[in-house]
């Protein structure tokens, strides 16, 4: 497939590096212009273009930008084909966001990116860390695979991520419409845990809205209080414990 990805940081880079090594035309783009990641760009056996570029000629539009940044993208759809399926991996923490009175008030993250860009989206690589994205992944059928969680409304469109990301590594459980996909948002047991498919499934079932917010600051202040002497294990070992 040919795949445009907007944001080079570590989960925009990793999954240009495994989908290009997955036999994927990968263009990568970022904010400050193809220059400033031209070098990155081929290392991970992508090619460096403007923002604008990354959506032309493509199959596939990965978003991985800061959550507040989402609105800047709108203009940029215009001429994209409907056929183009577009893919969210964000995340929403206020910390670092910024207060967004709607989602704080309850609208799933993912439906909130679709209104400001004016596609709808399919939510996938949001629910990993950036260390089990590009160190975790499995062989297809290999035993203890990790999964992820897609949502969305477009069932085409689920069906072709669903091919992605297996060739990242995981397996992938349906997790119904994009108005569900709440229950694969931060402070859920199902982001950033770990779970293999059946473990998975039971964990977004789990998932308590209310508590989720609660959760994800809660775990927030724990990483950072602990700096750097937190670990990725430990980090999804809390994970774990907090949103169980």
């Amino acid at each position: 497939m040919r795949i445009g990805i907007i944001g080079a940081g570590n989960i925009g880079a990793t999954l240009a590096r495994k989908l290009a090594a997955s036999g994927h035309e990968v263009k990568l783009a970022n904010s400050k212009g193809p220059d400033s990641i031209r070098d990155l760009a081929r290392d991970l056996g992508a090619v460096a273009v403007s923002k604008e570029l990354a959506f032309r000629d493509v199959d596939v539009v990965v978003l991985s930008i800061p959550f507040a940044r989402y609105p800047d993208l709108a203009g940029l759809f215009s001429d994209v084909p409907t056929e183009v399926v577009v893919i969210d991996t964000s995340n929403y923490y206020p910390f670092r966001d910024g207060v967004i009175a709607e989602v704080d008030d309850g609208k799933p993250k993912s439906v909130w990116v679709s209104e400001q860009i004016g596609r709808s989206v399919i939510k996938a690589w949001n629910a990993v860390l950036a260390e089990t994205l590009s160190d975790r992944g499995t062989p297809a059928g290999a035993s203890g695979r990790i999964a992820i969680p897609v949502a969305g409304d477009d069932e085409k469109g689920k069906a072709t991520t669903f091919q992605l990301v297996d060739d990242t590594g995981f397996d992938t459980l349906d997790a119904g419409p994009l108005a569900e996909s709440w229950r694969q948002q931060p402070g859920t047991p199902g982001y950033c845990t770990e779970l293999t498919l059946h473990e998975l499934e039971a964990a977004l079932a789990a998932a308590d809205r209310r508590r989720a917010p609660e959760n994800r600051e809660a775990l927030i202040k724990e990483f950072v209080a602990a700096g750097a002497g937190v670990t990725h294990d430990g980090m999804v070992a809390r994970n774990r414990a907090v949103t169980a």
